[in-house]
């Protein structure tokens, strides 16, 4: 039997491109929780068939992403306040984890890749693209993941980031936010640039602590 490589590579391709495609709106906030997946209309939008499809929503419910329904189909995961209370704490001590390790840790390399990345944030913020700004700010922490040098830590915080995506995007209402928002990323690098543990971790958890108590009051 011959198997047919390229067909394979290319419904892995496009499994995987979707995948991230909703991951970016589901965590950008673009796509709100309680949604219903469409299966045949996601399929029509990225132009293939339902197979890669159904494969990238199995892989996000794995990842507590997307929930079974109780009628058929697959939801966006919604939280009650306690339960999104729960995996705030859970997400705020991961955070406080990798910053007290990249201040360990940094490079040169790893310095002017927060940099790049804030400097998004910074120019989306001035220019008041919301939907820019959500997305660099994810970038801008999955930025500080991998700059601890830990791909174990750096997936189990990006699984809590996307989970918890549009509910923290609620709390961006006007562009005073995402100015507060990036200003707060400088005080954070400082911090964590000091290389005193102590000091990234204190940056950490202060930055975290806002930024779920003002998500916790949006939802």
């Amino acid at each position: 039997m011959i198997t047919d490589n390229n067909s394979s590579e290319t419904k892995i391709s496009a499994s995987r491109r979707i995948e991230h495609a909703l991951v970016d709106s589901i965590t950008s906030g673009e796509l709100e929780p309680g949604l219903r997946m469409d299966e045949i209309g996601l399929a029509e939008k990225y132009g293939v068939s339902r197979t890669p499809v159904r494969e990238a929503l199995n892989r996000l419910v794995a990842q507590g992403i997307l929930v079974t329904g109780e009628k058929r189909g697959l939801f966006i995961a919604e939280y009650s306040r306690e339960e999104l209370g729960q995996i705030f704490e859970a997400m705020h001590e991961i955070e406080i984890t990798c910053a007290r390790i990249v201040s360990q840790r940094l490079t040169l390399l790893t310095r002017s890749e927060i940099e790049a990345a804030q400097a998004v944030c910074m120019k989306a913020a001035k220019d008041g693209d919301r939907k820019k700004y959500l997305r660099a700010n994810e970038a801008f922490h999955e930025t500080i993941y991998r700059a601890t040098g830990n791909p174990y830590i750096a997936e189990i915080a990006n699984r809590f980031r996307r989970r918890t995506g549009p509910f923290r995007a609620r709390r961006f209402l006007n562009n005073d936010d995402l100015i507060s928002s990036a200003k707060n990323h400088e005080n954070l690098i400082s911090d964590i640039f000091s290389e005193n543990s102590n000091k990234a971790t204190n940056g950490m958890r202060n930055h975290m602590t806002e930024s779920f108590l003002q998500a916790l009051k949006a939802n």
